[in-house]
């Protein structure tokens, strides 16, 4: 398990140097004290939720620490390959989703938090004031969407199920996304719904392919840590049934 871990953690990292920074989530400063306060508030909950429920896998079996920090490391290292987008900013897979089918949404909430904290902190990619609404599209929408779909599909074909859960919930993370900042930023011909749209063209442009190479990458992923830490991955999902 140590040489395994040691060997991913290595190869993620290799992948997860960064190059030119752009805009990446949603920027700081770019939203108003209002928003950013409202965010933080829907936030929290789930934060202390995530962070029972990851003491409670811990104790049940210590074993899953390192898995944990792989799936950390995994998400940093997917999240920080960006494509620019046509505005300026830009898309970026998320790996929220594969961590979701494996420990569960909820516990990917404080996962999130780490690893947009960090980059927030060290690559100066999102923020701090914008840390809240970042979690609420990446940490905890993109996750619950991810696993309930898999949830869903997994009886009928697993690798399809692993597919589709981590495509739409990268997807609907800039759906999200689309709607926070359509929300902040309505147009002055439209309002709010025509400004979500126009987020979401442009987002869709980079992101829809982004989408799919992150379901096909998130199901090769899958198959590994099923083969190699198959213990650790049967008795969470029996956990979370």
């Amino acid at each position: 398990m140590k040489r395994l871990g040691f060997i991913l953690f290595t190869l993620m990292l290799s992948f997860s140097i960064p190059f030119n920074a752009y805009a990446m989530h949603i920027a700081e400063g770019y939203l108003s004290l209002n928003w950013c306060v409202f965010y933080f508030v829907l936030a929290a909950p789930f934060i202390f939720l995530s962070v029972k429920e990851l003491r409670k896998n811990i104790k049940r079996n210590s074993d899953i620490k390192m898995l944990l920090a792989l799936m950390a490391a995994y998400v940093f290292m997917m999240s920080a390959l960006k494509l620019p987008s046509v505005t300026g900013s830009s898309s970026h897979p998320t790996g929220t989703g594969l961590g979701a089918i494996v420990f569960g949404p909820i516990a990917m909430v404080i996962i999130s938090v780490v690893v947009l904290l960090f980059q927030a902190l060290l690559l100066a990619h999102g923020g701090l004031t914008t840390l809240g609404a970042n979690v609420v599209s990446m940490g905890i929408i993109g996750p619950f969407i991810a696993y309930g779909v898999y949830r869903l599909l997994k009886k009928k074909n697993q690798s399809i199920a692993v597919f589709s859960a981590c495509a739409l919930g990268n997807l609907f993370t800039y759906v999200v996304t689309s709607i926070q900042l359509g929300l902040a930023f309505p147009s002055p011909e439209g309002g709010p719904l025509a400004s979500m749209i126009k987020f979401a063209g442009v987002f869709a442009i980079t992101q829809v392919p982004l989408a799919i190479v992150e379901g096909i990458v998130s199901v090769i992923i899958y198959d590994f840590i099923k083969k190699h830490c198959s213990k650790e991955v049967l008795e969470l999902e029996e956990a979370l049934m």
